[in-house]
């Protein structure tokens, strides 16, 4: 059983509704491997539930995660450093295996490997009065899972200089870059981010699915689309889709997710 992290339903939503995946290791939040090995967990078992819709990602109303646990980081030998790498890195980037939509609500403090574990997410709403950053290099480390996806999202020359400074990002800088999506208040923070998810509770869950492998599939994004695409034909949802359109023009199908 998971100690630092909970899945729920977001707001008591019945089947294909809103999965909260809640992270609580106070009094920071800080991603240890335990912690990271129990969201990437969580994140596997929303993958596989066709009744979950799309998933919020919170900590609490204080803090996302203030980063990296430096305690544990400075007892790794580079022989165990070297051992555990690619599960953390996994693990920090198993939101962007989610089929379904995610979304990260992000309250206090979103830095290192919690800015890292947010960049998987396919939108970012914070409060007005959130830092962000990725300040492993003041610690004579770098991102371990973040420095890719934070350059295709903001551009290379403005992810080095997050990386390369390690400097804090205030709310407004943050949305000018493209690095978070939304800025509202702080006490709005989950609900706003509810309020998103929640457009996806009667969505065609396997056509969602498949422009999110696209998106991922990164410079081999047209090969993978030809091949989500054609397999989109062999869905309930694609027949409904058409047919619905055809009839009733865009927006009227009642899709199953099937």
């Amino acid at each position: 059983m998971a100690e630092f992290v909970t899945l729920e339903p977001a707001d008591g939503d019945a089947a294909r509704g809103v999965a909260a995946l809640r992270i609580a290791r106070p009094p920071m939040n800080l991603l240890d491997v335990q912690l990271a090995g129990e969201v990437a967990a969580a994140a596997a078992t929303v993958a596989a539930d066709p009744g979950i819709a799309a998933l919020i990602v919170y900590g609490d109303e204080r803090v996302f995660s203030a980063g990296d646990d430096l305690a544990e980081l400075a007892r790794l030998s580079p022989e165990q450093a070297g051992a555990m790498a690619a599960d953390v890195q996994a693990a920090l980037g198993c939101l962007a295996k989610v089929p379904q939509p995610t979304v990260a609500a992000i309250s206090g403090y979103c830095l290192g490997g919690g800015l890292e574990l947010a960049l998987g997410a396919d939108r970012r709403i914070i409060g007005d009065n959130v830092k962000l950053g990725l300040p492993q290099i003041k610690s004579g480390l770098i991102p371990l899972a973040g420095i890719r996806r934070l350059s295709l999202l903001i551009g290379p020359g403005p992810a080095k200089d997050l990386v390369y400074t390690g400097r804090f990002v205030e709310p407004d800088e943050a949305l000018k870059l493209g690095l978070v999506d939304e800025v509202v208040a702080p006490d709005d923070v989950y609900n706003a981010a509810l309020r998103w998810a929640r457009r996806f509770t009667d969505g065609p869950a396997r056509a969602l699915a498949a422009a999110k492998a696209v998106f991922e599939a990164g410079p081999h994004g047209l090969d993978r689309a030809r091949t989500e695409w054609a397999h989109l034909f062999t869905t309930e949802d694609r027949r409904i889709g058409t047919e619905s359109a055809l009839a009733d023009g865009p927006g009227s199908a009642a899709f199953t997710g099937r």
